[in-house]
Formats: C-alpha cells, sequence, structure tokens
C-alpha cells in the first residue's frame, strides 16, 4: 500500500481491532490489545486513552521484529525476560494527544508497539498502550508516517445500558 497523507488509523475498543484507512477505505485491519484497566486520560492509571491522536515519532526502523525496547532503545532480553515480562518489542508508534483530554498521552508513553505476549491480543491486557503482534505492527510501521491522524474510539453504549445506568444512578440519590 503506498502512504498518503489521507491515510489514518482508526483503533477500536469495543472490537479489539486497528483499522488503516485511506480516506474512507479499510486498506488493513489488525487484531489488537487495549488496556486491561479500561479507558481514561489520567496519569499513572494505565489506561487507554481515547480520541484524536497524532503518531509523534517512529522508533525501530530496520530492526528484526523480535527486538525488545527499555526506555526506547533496542536491549537484549534472555528467555526467562521474554516469557514473564511485559516487553514493549518489535516497532514503537508513540502516539501525542490533540484533544485537551488526552493531551498527556506523549508524557504517559502511549505507544503502539509489540508484545511479547501475543496470545492475548484481541482481548484488553495492556497496562495502556495499544499491543499488536511484532509482524503486524511492523507492517503498520510501513504503512504510516510521522504525523498520520489516529482515533481511538471507545464502544458505544446500547440504549438499555444508558437505561440502567440512569435507573442506578435514580436509586443512589
Amino acid at each position: 500500500m503506498k502512504k498518503s497523507r489521507q491515510t489514518s488509523v482508526r483503533i477500536s475498543i469495543a472490537r479489539q481491532r486497528l483499522s488503516v484507512e485511506r480516506g474512507r477505505a479499510t486498506q488493513r485491519s489488525f487484531p489488537i490489545s487495549t488496556s486491561k484497566y479500561g479507558l481514561g486520560s489520567a496519569e499513572g492509571s494505565l489506561k487507554t486513552p481515547i480520541g484524536r491522536f497524532r503518531i509523534a515519532e517512529k522508533i525501530g526502523a530496520g530492526n528484526p521484529t523480535d527486538t525488545a525496547y527499555k526506555s526506547r532503545q533496542p536491549v537484549r532480553a534472555s528467555t526467562r525476560t521474554l516469557q514473564e515480562d511485559d516487553l514493549v518489542m518489535s516497532r514503537i508508534l508513540w502516539l501525542d494527544g490533540l484533544e485537551p483530554a488526552n493531551a498527556n498521552t506523549f508524557e504517559r508513553y502511549i505507544y503502539i508497539h509489540g508484545t511479547n505476549h501475543e496470545e492475548q491480543i484481541g482481548e484488553p491486557a495492556s497496562h495502556g498502550c495499544i499491543r499488536m503482534r511484532n509482524a503486524d505492527v511492523a507492517e503498520l510501521f510501513d504503512l504510516v508516517e510521522v504525523d498520520t491522524p489516529v482515533v481511538i474510539v471507545a464502544p458505544r453504549r446500547s440504549p438499555r445500558a444508558d437505561r440502567e445506568a440512569r435507573k442506578a444512578f435514580a436509586k443512589k440519590r
């Protein structure tokens, strides 16, 4: 796929999917893992932020997909570390928030990155970042540029869930 200024990334929390779009057409879609702690932007919350972002930095070009990173620098990871720790792997796409509610995203070190826990892709399991399979994030890395727009979309609540929330709130009053 050719890079374009029209290229954007859309992340669906509900579907645990990341889509690369060109205009309104989906060019590629990947399974992901967002935070197991839910959604939010508070410092130290370990939650995935929502809203509009941009790719601020791309890290890892040309490195093998099994490269592990610490403080965005490649490191050697032992077999034990690869099995036990929660590692940033393969490539890093560092996000920058574009809205007041997520303006701290860059300072929170929220990335789209590979993982040593690929078996958890498809379910919320991260500590705030967007995890991808290592080969998938390497492919994504080549499809996007710095400043590519990214939107992270929260799940929509159903009318039934809204009614139940209103009832629960009314009971507390």
